[in-house]
């Protein structure tokens, strides 16, 4: 069975992004054309498409680290603060961003809170990353043969 580690992270939320705009639990809100991600980021993102790109991405990590609580989620999606000759320092997300997200997925039924831990992955989402990481790896194995062995289901 093909999972979502087998598969390169950048394709999987790719695909999955793809597919959570077809979900109408997925939105993005008024405000998100004018937030940006993080405070270490100078501008709002350019990519009209970037709210599904992100929920893509919190799933997955979900999926992989959860129950995951939202600090830890800006964490990871955190980087650093440029504080010109001074030294580099890291930052948090924007837990904003990361909350609504998760509000979201939740909403769609791919996400569950557990408990005071925070959220882990819902049998529903477990099956929507699997069953996409699948389409991914047949798109793989179309242009790598030797993949092809990865394809059982």
């Amino acid at each position: 069975m093909t999972g979502v580690r087998d598969v390169p992270a950048d394709m999987l939320i790719e695909k999955s992004a793809q597919k959570l705009k077809e979900i109408e639990d997925i939105y993005p809100p008024k405000w998100a054309q004018y937030v940006k991600t993080g405070i270490h980021r100078e501008k709002s993102p350019i990519d009209p498409d970037w709210w599904y790109i992100r929920s893509a991405a919190i799933l997955r990590k979900v999926y992989i680290h959860g129950p995951i609580g939202v600090m830890r989620l800006s964490a990871m999606f955190g980087g650093k603060v440029d504080r010109g000759s001074k030294r580099f320092h890291p930052s948090r997300g924007s837990r904003s961003v990361i909350q609504t997200s998760l509000l979201q997925l939740e909403r769609a039924g791919f996400v569950i809170k557990d408990g005071k831990k925070g959220r882990k992955i819902s049998p529903a989402g477990q099956k929507f990353l699997d069953n996409t990481s699948y389409e991914v790896m047949k798109e793989i194995a179309e242009t790598r043969p030797e993949m092809k062995k990865y394809l059982k289901k």
